[in-house]
């Protein structure tokens, strides 16, 4: 009789042991690196022009095309800033005035309008309504030079090139805006809300003032900073336009000055402050509303 030995089963090796579920230290980490890597390297390339541009303002001509920029001597920030508001008997003072003006009233006005529209797109129904809707996005589509032109020959035949208003009208209208609108809408003003407003006995006008223009004051203030931006980077609708340098904005005022600083120089100096501080409202704005605008990029992203 044969007797049969049992055998035990050979478990194959599977390696160093770990903890389930931790996966290995190294693969984390370097991914983690070379995340941080990136980032650091965009915020570098985000950050040294504006450096440059901070310190620049502080130098003389001489020292701005020399190899110095970086050094904290000659210091002439308060005497650039000084030139910069006296010369040419205070132009820079005017455009950014002007600049003031074109954008923040435009931006505020302009800003009413498309989200009124873009409001009505959303919530009522009416004749050839998504044709209509189809130009607003065609209108996204087309680039603002290409419309300078044939704004240009519309306001030379009513008599309003080289006005204020030749400039401003213009900006007034955004098809991007109304067509934010629209989305905004449709995240922020429910319809029962609506339906319960006018069944208590609420207008149509009514309703929109009190209830869905306060539901859309995140969408209202991000289409407000859009349009901001846009205005007060515009360059080309007002050299078209204009050709008083008393209405210029600092866009064109600065453009002016940098052709002239070829035959003379001491407009570089001028030049470099007067840009810096031309960003200072865009920041202070995009500082003051950054909750506003916040919430309203994510409108409508979460049911």
């Amino acid at each position: 009789m044969t007797t049969t030995t049992p055998t035990t089963p050979v478990t194959p090796s599977r390696g160093p042991s770990r903890p389930l579920g931790k996966p290995f230290g190294g693969s984390k980490l370097t991914s983690r690196g070379i995340a941080n890597a990136v980032v650091l390297i965009a915020a570098l390339y985000t950050m040294l022009p504006a450096l440059w541009l901070l310190l620049a303002s502080t130098k003389n001509a001489d020292a701005l095309f020399g190899s110095d920029i970086f050094s904290l001597g000659d210091f002439s920030f308060g005497r650039n800033l000084s030139d910069l508001f006296s010369m040419d008997g205070g132009l820079y003072g005017e455009w950014y005035v002007n600049s003031l003006l074109y954008a923040v009233v435009g931006a505020l006005v302009g800003s009413l309008i498309s989200v009124a529209a873009g409001y009505a797109f959303d919530k009522y129904e009416f004749r050839h309504k998504e044709k209509f809707f189809g130009l607003v996005l065609t209108g996204v589509m087309v680039p603002p030079t290409v419309l300078a032109l044939p704004l240009y020959l519309v306001a030379s035949e009513i008599g309003m090139v080289n006005t204020f208003w030749a400039v401003f009208i213009p900006v007034l209208f955004n098809p991007f805006g109304v067509y934010l609108a629209r989305l905004l809408s449709s995240g922020y003003v429910p319809n029962e809300v609506l339906e319960a407003s006018r069944v208590d006995g609420a207008g149509e006008l009514q309703t929109y003032v009190r209830v869905s223009l306060r539901m859309l004051g995140p969408g209202f203030v991000t289409v407000f900073l859009f349009q901001l931006t846009a205005i007060w980077n515009n360059f080309f609708l007002p050299m078209v336009m204009l050709s008083d340098q008393h209405l210029y904005p600092l866009s064109l005022g600065l453009y002016t000055w940098n052709s002239a600083a070829t035959v003379s120089p001491e407009y570089y100096p001028l030049v470099v402050i007067g840009s810096l501080l031309a960003v200072v409202p865009l920041i202070v704005a995009f500082v003051l509303l950054q909750r506003y605008w916040k919430s309203g990029l994510t409108a409508g992203s979460v049911k």
